[in-house]
């Protein structure tokens, strides 16, 4: 765990608003194990959880309020998307494969748009997919290129500003290297386009926390710029075992205050779960692209 010691800090942050807030509907590989085998038709008890997993992320659709455990239509196609982002073998059911990429710790950001069509079907929209990265609906982008960021003062104490102050800086200065933005931090208290914070489950955007394991972060989109951590991961700035990294995070969510969505790229810095344990903070091209691409310079 990094920063136990030390004085700590705090100031906050996002994703793009209310209407993309994830809700906290992470699943643990435990609880589906009984849905291995479940087809469309089934009423399977827990289907209803995965309903809600991908209603919070985007694969099925928000009109649909009341989550069951019949397999229906709606989940069936929310699935075959799932399973078509995460280059999976497309089967629409949940098999091993797909069971685990859920399970996988991940951003908040939802990855798609789906919505109920007038016939009753289901509309996917992929926030607006050129090549494999995206970005959010309406291209929100910022209107200048030097941006301010500081840490929230009501930020959870997880980590001393001490020990996350040169893992932001550098997270900032790889956007910064392949790209015309520049990033200055200003003190606590202080105006600034981006804020950064740690914070438990519900902490007032929306968009609550589920704990350890499950949701890492989530950012809003341009202009919001509030960026946030769930201070109940075990973070570290050289993780092993179950430890998640701190500064690949943090690059990853940098990319969406930038205004890029998710990225269906496994190599991507953008691509939307995360193996604890490890690091990848280096983009890649198409995370390079993608930002080319919104700001067009």
């Amino acid at each position: 765990m990094v920063g136990e010691n030390g004085p700590c800090w705090s100031n906050p942050c996002v994703l793009g608003v209310a209407s993309f807030a994830a809700k906290s509907a992470t699943l643990k590989l435990e609880s589906l194990q009984n849905l291995e085998h479940a087809q469309k038709g089934d009423v399977v008890n827990g289907v209803h959880q995965v309903k809600k997993f991908l209603k919070a992320f985007g694969y099925y659709p928000r009109e649909i309020n009341r989550l069951d455990d019949h397999f229906d239509d709606a989940l069936e196609a929310g699935l075959t998307v799932f399973q078509q982002l995460y280059h999976l073998n497309v089967t629409a059911l949940l098999d091993s494969n797909t069971i685990k990429a859920m399970a996988t710790p991940r951003c908040g950001v939802p990855d798609v748009n789906i919505n109920k069509t007038s016939n009753g079907g289901s509309n996917h929209r992929v926030f607006r997919i050129i090549a494999d990265y995206s970005f959010f609906p309406g291209n929100p982008r910022w209107s200048r290129y030097q941006l301010t960021y500081s840490f929230l003062s009501d930020s959870v104490p997880v980590v001393s500003l001490q020990v996350l102050g040169p893992i932001i800086a550098r997270a900032f200065q790889t956007w910064a290297n392949v790209s015309p933005f520049r990033f200055r931090q200003v003190a606590q208290g202080t105006r600034s386009d981006i804020r950064i914070g740690f914070y438990r489950r519900s902490h007032g955007d929306g968009a609550p926390f589920d704990g350890p394991g499950g949701v890492l972060a989530h950012a809003f989109s341009p202009q919001d710029g509030r960026f946030h951590y769930d201070a109940e991961e075990n973070w570290s700035s050289n993780p092993s075992g179950s430890q998640v990294d701190l500064e690949s995070v943090a690059v990853h969510e940098i990319g969406h205050v930038l205004g890029l969505g998710h990225s269906q790229d496994r190599s991507a810095i953008m691509f939307p779960s995360f193996q604890v344990g490890t690091t990848k903070r280096n983009l890649g091209q198409d995370d390079i692209n993608g930002l080319r691409a919104l700001y067009r310079y």
